[in-house]
């Protein structure tokens, strides 16, 4: 049914009904609540908004691929529906089967040639019940072109109000608003229309600046899709940005430049690449310097070198994206797992949390510094628990280690306790064992002589006391 006959056919219910309509609605329009009559309008009528609220996400995403969504075809409005289902599939189950039974609780709203302004999802759920033809709606007298910033602030007043905003798609926000400021709207009409103050429309828009910029990283763009599930990540990162760029914060580590927090933003984007759950990504930059890696440079130069070692190969061996997928957000589902799975060891732990863990220690032992028996604890607790059984044990790189920590508490102890060192060498000289011993005899002979100036060394300092 096109525009013409639909306009037809809704204005010849008017007028049958105009005095014994359905009922009456207090509708907010044109700086005013006005009351408009409710009519019964056959859903055969009624054509689906595309670009609703609840779904905007979705559909932005189609067209960003080359889709053109009529929806006042059959392909069309059938794709609309399945969107609007999947949107909350749960919830939408519970809405169908509450309609079965007592039918269209809330009032709908319509333009005048059947373009569903409030009401989408109602409208598929009668639908889909088979048990309705009828949509239970206020009829606007104008249609989506002869007044779209009215209609869209009408939208958006029911879309984004508090009753509504809980059934929606995280993400659908910030497209509205990044949407209607887009269109010249002022922040202060935004807020008004989306029930939020001004400063938090402000928020969103940055947000969804680095959003944007993330899908254009991962050569996403416009797939917002790829969105989902990420959202307290990118509340976090934009606030990390607005505040570090400049170098002037006093939360980032001292001398640090803007160049590094270009860095502090990719190694974010592989982050919420992989949905990294908010709360511990938080380690990462949030809160005061003592607090995070990007506090202290040291952490942070540790933390983002083994990040771009080891992240850089499996960049560089992703496949080129496919955008013409026929399911693109499987697809890129798909590509996303890929790239977490190549993150992982034998074990199944990806590098990407054990180097959050390891920093994470790192910034609790910094500030632990002057609880020196907690620290001497945990290295205790964690020197204990090696297997010295397994083959890894015996890895160059670990004798190397071992050999570091054993210089450094010798050191330790030196400072402190001298009279109790002479003791801990003769344990550890006693405790040697030649069988499993590498080095060659002459190598052996060579280190004994040289524990022997040491000893004559020793011997002489102390007779001079």
């Amino acid at each position: 049914m096109n525009k013409e006959t639909r306009i037809q056919k809704i204005a010849e219910i008017l007028n049958r009904d105009k005095d014994n309509p359905y009922g009456k609605q207090d509708i907010p329009w044109k700086d005013g609540l006005e009351p408009m009559f409710v009519y019964k309008i056959p859903l055969e009528y009624l054509v689906y908004n595309k670009y609703n609220g609840r779904i905007l996400s979705r559909t932005k995403s189609l067209e960003s691929q080359g889709y053109d969504i009529d929806v006042e075809s059959k392909d069309g409005c059938e794709l609309v529906e399945k969107l609007l289902m999947d949107s909350n599939f749960d919830r939408n189950k519970q809405t169908l089967e509450s309609i079965k039974k007592i039918g269209q609780e809330k009032v709908g709203i319509i333009t005048r040639d059947g373009i569903i302004i409030d009401g989408n999802r109602r409208a598929m759920l009668l639908k889909k019940s088979e048990k309705y033809d009828y949509f239970k709606t206020v009829v606007l007298d104008v249609t989506l072109e002869e007044d779209p910033l009215e209609i869209e602030k009408l939208e958006t007043t029911y879309q984004m109000g508090e009753d509504e905003k809980l059934g929606y798609n995280p993400i659908e926000k910030y497209l509205k608003a990044k949407g209607l400021n887009q269109r010249g709207v002022a922040f202060d009409k935004i807020a008004n229309w989306m029930g939020e103050a001004g400063t938090t429309i402000k928020d969103y828009l940055k947000i969804m600046e680095t959003m944007d910029d993330y899908l254009d990283y991962l050569g996403y763009n416009g797939i917002y899709t790829q969105l989902d599930d990420r959202e307290d990540q990118f509340i976090s990162l934009t606030k990390w940005l607005s505040n570090f760029y400049g170098e002037e914060s006093s939360k980032a580590f001292d001398g640090y430049q803007n160049s590094d927090v270009d860095d502090l933003k990719i190694i974010s984007y592989d982050y919420i690449r992989i949905k990294y759950e908010g709360k511990d990504f938080r380690n990462i930059a949030q809160g005061l310097k003592e607090n995070h890696f990007f506090g202290d440079k040291q952490i942070w130069e540790s933390f983002k070198n083994f990040h771009f070692e080891h992240i850089d190969p499996i960049k560089s061996s992703e496949d080129k994206i496919i955008l013409d997928s026929d399911n693109l957000k499987s697809y890129l589902d798909g590509r996303d797992k890929s790239f977490f799975e190549k993150t992982k060891n034998e074990r199944n732990k990806s590098f990407l949390f054990e180097n959050v863990d390891k920093h994470k220690q790192q910034v609790g032992n910094k500030n632990d510094a002057n609880e020196p028996i907690k620290l001497v604890n945990g290295a205790f607790d964690a020197l204990g628990a090696i297997n010295q059984r397994h083959p890894k044990f015996s890895e160059s790189q670990v004798m190397k280690k071992l050999e570091e920590i054993n210089e450094q508490t010798s050191k330790m102890l030196a400072r402190n306790l001298s009279d109790n060192i002479l003791s801990r060498v003769i344990m550890m000289l006693e405790s040697i064992n030649f069988k499993n011993n590498k080095h060659t005899k002459d190598e052996l002979l060579s280190q004994v002589n040289n524990i022997r100036k040491v000893v004559t060394k020793i011997e002489n300092e102390i007779k001079q006391l």
